[in-house]
């Protein structure tokens, strides 16, 4: 086995995975000590595609000013108006509060990677197949030896698998496809389509602001495999169905590992970020905030409780993040009932706070306060055709 006989030798962050987790934790940990030797590894050069919805809501931008790249995606035009509608047809046509910004991931995790790299982080290329634990580093591969070891590579993650870390359990594992489409250039609606079929399942077209939109559909691995039918034909077939004037080009497949409400954040020195944490919403399937989240977070750690990485990280992931997973957790399970999303969308076409908080809680860091709630459940057992059939306005 490989020994490092001098501190020189020693790495004080090496980040597996390229993507917004792991970019932001090398970013974070260079802003808070410049001196600090970080090192980036990924499988695959960059650019390069990866299969994603592509939608970045606002709290995404919160996470990159904090990261000192305010203007990463400036160029990029926002969007504030979504529509939603429910497995049921209750719809809803609103502005958000803050815009949000859809952003190739060919293009946003090689703006990060390249952020990076100016910030003074080593990047390469490099497949990770071996990690060994010793009392105050992690060996890689025999031959990099590093204080915290970061994985951030992604819902397969082999470097999660080689911490000795189980995967997520199958029923909270989703399974998307991704494609592009033609819009009209002026087209600047976010919209979703769930359907009642294999409930939870929903398709979306987000418009990227240059003609072309991010269109996809997605539903539960467990449901898709209840259908027998070949993936493909159901996940294609599904999207061509909810979104038949949009013809798909570029279709790829990916699967979610959705939060469970407890993610495990890591173990020994290795910490996990991002998709490798299973930090993906269960009610909405977005991760690009979870993983900007949870990467700052352990680059921080990282660089500032050398000590006792894991332990710091796991508290300001709970402080930061505690509250709202265990209020997307108690939300998914109430969701299984499509009934209950109905009720949900209803109340927010009537009510704009309701909506608001909805993008708060599917989109960011938000938590239900009571009153909100009582409000919803109450519309749910009231049951019903949904009273919204139209579309209702806001803003």
């Amino acid at each position: 086995m490989w020994q490092v006989h001098d501190v020189r030798d020693i790495w004080d962050l090496v980040v597996v995975g390229g993507g917004p987790a792991g970019s932001a934790a090398a970013l974070r940990a260079k802003q808070l000590r410049p001196r600090a030797r970080v090192l980036l590894l990924d499988k695959a050069d960059f650019p390069r595609d990866k299969a994603c919805g592509d939608g970045i809501a606002a709290h995404g931008g919160d996470e990159l000013a904090l990261l000192g790249v305010p203007d990463l995606i400036a160029d990029y035009r926002p969007t504030d108006r979504l529509s939603v509608i429910s497995p049921g047809g209750a719809r809803v046509l609103a502005t958000v509060a803050r815009p949000n910004r859809v952003v190739p991931r060919e293009v946003f995790d090689a703006r990060l990677v390249d952020a990076a790299r100016a910030r003074g982080v080593e990047v390469r290329r490099h497949r990770v197949r071996a990690i060994a634990a010793r009392k105050d580093h992690v060996v890689v591969d025999d031959r990099l030896a590093t204080r915290t070891l970061v994985a951030a590579d992604g819902a397969n993650s082999t470097v999660r698998r080689l911490a000795g870390i189980p995967a997520g359990p199958e029923r909270h594992t989703a399974i998307a496809v991704r494609g592009y489409a033609d819009v009209p250039v002026d087209d600047d609606v976010q919209f979703i389509a769930m359907q009642q079929e294999g409930w939870p399942a929903y398709a979306w077209s987000f418009p990227i602001g240059d003609g072309t939109a991010n269109i996809g559909f997605g539903m539960l691995l467990p449901s898709l495999r209840a259908t027998g039918l070949p993936g493909r034909q159901v996940l294609h077939g599904r999207l061509a169905e909810l979104l038949p004037d949009l013809p798909a080009r570029r279709l790829k497949a990916h699967h979610l590992p959705l939060s469970p409400g407890r993610p495990k954040p890591g173990t020994g020195r290795v910490l996990l970020a991002g998709d490798a944490a299973g930090l993906v919403n269960p009610l909405t399937g977005e991760g690009i905030y979870y993983a900007l989240l949870s990467g700052r977070l352990a680059g921080e750690a990282a660089v500032e409780a050398v000590g006792d990485p894991l332990g710091a990280y796991r508290r300001t992931l709970r402080g930061a993040l505690g509250a709202h997973l265990l209020t997307t957790d108690v939300l998914a399970r109430a969701a299984q009932s499509p009934r209950f999303i109905d009720a949900a969308i209803d109340v927010a076409a009537r009510r704009g706070e309701v909506f608001d908080l909805l993008v708060e809680v599917g989109l960011g860091a938000g938590t239900v306060p009571l009153p909100l709630a009582l409000a919803v459940v109450g519309r749910w057992l009231r049951g019903g055709p949904p009273a919204s059939a139209g579309v209702r306005r806001r803003g």
